[in-house]
């Protein structure tokens, strides 16, 4: 199948495939015009790839889960390298969620201050 035809197939975009591509995650062969021609199986390897990213991995961190991409990822067993790259992931996650907050609380503080007292929450 042609890129367009991988990106319909799996809710991304051209784009994200080639990037994903260039990262390693998944490969093409080229037809005689030049296009990029991808197996059938990749299908469930993008699916995979989302997932994964959708999670909050990175593309780095997908690298790790290769050897899985191409099943059920989410049912496989867990190895002692995905869950530590996993858990790493979520530290960073939970520092940036941190950091985050403490901003947003600042700014509130700030905001408070500002207007004497009276700042209307946002949603």
């Amino acid at each position: 199948m042609r890129i367009g035809e991988l990106a319909r197939a799996t809710g991304t975009t051209a784009r994200a495939l080639r990037h994903y591509e260039q990262a390693g995650l998944i490969s093409s062969e080229r037809a005689s015009n030049g296009y990029r021609v991808y197996d059938e199986r990749a299908v469930v390897r993008v699916g995979n790839i989302r997932c994964l990213l959708a999670a909050g991995l990175t593309l780095d961190d997908v690298r790790v889960f290769l050897p899985c991409l191409d099943g059920d990822v989410t049912a496989a067993p867990p190895s002692d390298r995905g869950l530590r790259v996993a858990r790493e992931r979520l530290a960073v996650l939970n520092q940036r969620i941190a950091s985050q907050t403490e901003a947003r609380d600042r700014l509130e503080t700030a905001l408070r201050q500002a207007a004497g007292g009276q700042v209307r929450p946002v949603a």
